[in-house]
């Protein structure tokens, strides 16, 4: 949400959209889960930031923006893309230009109608600098991106490649070909925004007005967030309760044990300390399989002896060799996740295990070890190497486990940096606090590589314009993700993201640990629609009580 960032359980917390905190309720009953309701209550983490799209990238905020907001497109189980708010999205000859029809009677659950304004006028919000929207780098795109990047903007200028034709048609002139522009137009960043938003975003964040199967209830902040099924919803979702209340926790355990009291509906996440015995407990209902959502750690580029050069590289390198994944998912995981190849997933169109540069991410000590020294050769490093993660969400013992690796196989000096709170975390990680390494993942906006690569390591995405937290930046890389964008076909499209990838894998931006399986629980409560989407997030709009 991102991606998007995850807040994480040790085992399999959906990381992000970018990552979301896993996390322990103050109360047991959610408002309006009374005997009888077909109220879902869920787990999730205090988002952090108001619930507006454009500035949404993580799961404690994408999960309910994600229900209240539909765009151009939406997604299937199996993320299968179907025109929802569009009635058409037509590329010219080189995919530079597209045409977008929308479909007549959609509103917003103030009664006011969605517009092509609505997406146009929202765009340019979000991609205007002034406006320090986190999703902004997605509309890097699209014509006029860069002139909405200066200083002294007012937050009100538009993109120039927006041009609105009629009430329901709008063009989107772009200064690259983009194929996947039809799909990454169904991303949360992209929704609609009524006009009541640019009179006081602050109070709409607190309140947002969408277009989506729910609209807004209420947000009691650190206790829950409650949306109500949407009686004028007109899109491709068929819901089956009458609402989703997202609860906040701060102790995954705390959650876990409310799923078996049937207290908490569902869940995306397993903690640690159930990992061995969810899969039959007669107190729940268990979901384990393959994932989309791949759990890494960032070393900022900007770190001393860590930077993208000859000596960083080396380093970056041994790190990821000293690390025995297959330990880590057997030992700490309880084998519920699959050790990392690359920087996409094993669900990703594209995905392969033998990109050249994937021995970076094998386990080799001794390799480690030389790469190291010979890092010392270029500059002696003698500093302790810190590893921050948020307490509320199960990484704990993850990050024990790395951290007690990198002592005993490459014998350095490495220590973990807990911070309270998924909030406080990510903060430290918007405003480049961070002094060491830092836990990431990231959970898919939508079904394709160039979500994986572009959106984190592209340099339209560093420096706080959107998911880049280490603000890694190669010129290699990003012509490589453009040439990809061009491409005529989707295969041709994948080879070029390999060899972008091929990049990664050997400077290392972050160091890809593991996939984690869709897992998760709900309550003997639910009767059906219990399953998990192409994100590794449980089907909340199928899920019923009765």
């Amino acid at each position: 949400m991102k991606k998007k960032a995850l807040a994480f359980a040790a085992m399999a917390c959906s990381v992000a959209m970018l990552l979301s905190a896993c996390g322990g309720s103050n109360s047991n009953a959610a408002s309006g889960n009374t005997a009888g309701s077909n109220i879902i209550t869920a787990y999730n983490s205090e988002p952090q930031n108001p619930l507006v799209p454009g500035n949404t990238n993580e799961t404690g905020g994408g999960k309910p923006v994600g229900l209240l907001f539909s765009q151009l497109v939406s997604f299937d189980k199996d993320g299968k893309a179907s025109n929802e708010v569009a009635e058409s999205i037509t590329p010219n000859a080189d995919a530079t230009q597209y045409t977008i029809k929308l479909k007549s009677g959609w509103k917003f659950t103030d009664g006011t109608p969605v517009t092509a304004e609505s997406f146009t006028k929202a765009w340019s919000y979000v991609a205007n600098a002034k406006n320090a929207q986190k999703c902004s780098s997605f509309f890097s795109a699209i014509a006029g991106y860069d002139d909405l990047q200066k200083d002294g903007l007012k937050g009100d200028e538009q993109l120039s490649g927006l041009k609105v034709v009629d009430d329901t048609t709008f063009t989107v002139d772009l200064n690259q070909s983009d194929s996947v522009f039809p799909i990454k137009v169904g991303y949360p960043a992209f929704a609609p925004l009524p006009e009541s938003f640019y009179k006081d975003p602050k109070a709409f964040g607190e309140a947002p007005v969408g277009n989506g199967p729910y609209k807004f209830s209420k947000w009691d902040h650190n206790k829950e967030i409650a949306l109500v099924k949407n009686p004028d919803y007109k899109g491709n979702e068929d819901v089956k309760n009458d609402g989703v209340t997202f609860k906040v926790y701060t102790d995954d355990s705390a959650a876990y044990r409310d799923i078996q009291a049937g207290n908490l509906d569902v869940m995306e996440s397993v903690p640690a300390a159930f990992t061995k015995t969810f899969k039959t407990d007669k107190k729940v209902q268990a979901y384990s399989e393959a994932g989309s959502v791949i759990q890494t750690f960032t070393i900022p580029s900007s770190l001393d002896h860590f930077k993208n050069d000859e000596e960083g590289q080396l380093r970056r390198q041994a790190i990821s060799m000293a690390l025995n994944r297959k330990q880590l998912i057997d030992k700490v995981l309880n084998g519920n996740a699959t050790a990392a190849t690359e920087f996409t997933s094993p669900k990703t169109p594209g995905y392969s295990d033998s990109l050249k540069g994937a021995d970076n991410l094998k386990f080799n000590a001794s390799k480690a070890k030389e790469l190291w020294a010979k890092a010392d050769a270029i500059s002696k490093y003698d500093g302790q190497l810190t590893f921050s993660y948020n307490a509320d969400g199960g990484a704990k013992p993850i990050f024990d486990a790395v951290v007690n690796q990198l002592k005993n196989n490459l014998g350095i000096d490495a220590a973990t940096n807990p911070i309270p709170t998924f909030q406080e975390f990510r903060d430290a990680i918007t405003n480049r606090q961070m002094k060491g390494a830092f836990r990431t993942g990231w959970q898919p906006d939508y079904p394709s590589a160039e979500n994986y690569l572009w959106q984190l390591y592209s340099t339209a995405a560093a420096d706080g314009n959107g998911s880049n937290d280490g603000d890694y930046k190669n010129p290699a890389f990003d012509d490589l993700c453009k040439q990809a964008a061009a491409a005529s076909s989707t295969d041709d499209a994948n080879k070029l993201y390999q060899q972008a990838e091929e990049i990664l894998l050997n400077d290392l931006p972050a160091i890809p640990l593991y996939y984690s399986n869709a897992s998760g629980v709900a309550s003997l409560n639910v009767k059906s629609g219990y399953a998990f989407d192409w994100q590794n997030l449980p089907t909340y709009t199928e899920m019923s009580k009765k």
